[in-house]
């Protein structure tokens, strides 16, 4: 497990009904959910992500399917699967991150920290290990 990357459990109440998870942002996620996003109906299983945030938190949640999320500090990269919507993935900010595998039915929920802003971005992964290295 990378240093600011964890797998949460949250709470799930399972009944005949279905099964109930809960996350509470500031509680169950160290965060306020300012923005929600969701991935799906990635057919052709084209990779996402491909970037790294200076200051957003994200948790990723696999709703439905599977896929796989690579996260890279700088100095290591580790691949997680995400493919229990009972599990929750939360990545602290000034990690790269890579989607991919995506299976043809996965449905990805991601839980962000605060509003899209394009200059929270870092895009090249050159320039993102030269951003690393001087925040260390």
């Amino acid at each position: 497990m990378l240093d600011g990357v964890q797998v949460i459990n949250p709470q799930t109440v399972y009944d005949y009904r279905g099964n109930l998870t809960i996350i509470q942002g500031n509680y169950d996620i160290p965060f306020d959910i300012k923005r929600i996003y969701y991935i799906w109906n990635n057919v052709g299983k084209h990779p996402r992500g491909g970037h790294a945030h200076k200051s957003l938190w994200q948790a990723f949640v696999a709703m439905h399917g599977a896929c796989i999320l690579a996260i890279d500090n700088g100095h290591r990269r580790i691949d997680y699967a995400l493919n229990d919507p009972a599990e929750c993935l939360i990545v602290s900010p000034n990690k790269w991150s890579d989607i991919s595998k995506f299976s043809s039915d996965c449905v990805l929920l991601v839980l962000a920290s605060d509003i899209y802003d394009e200059k929270d971005y870092i895009r090249n992964y050159d320039e993102y290990l030269r951003y690393v290295q001087h925040e260390v």
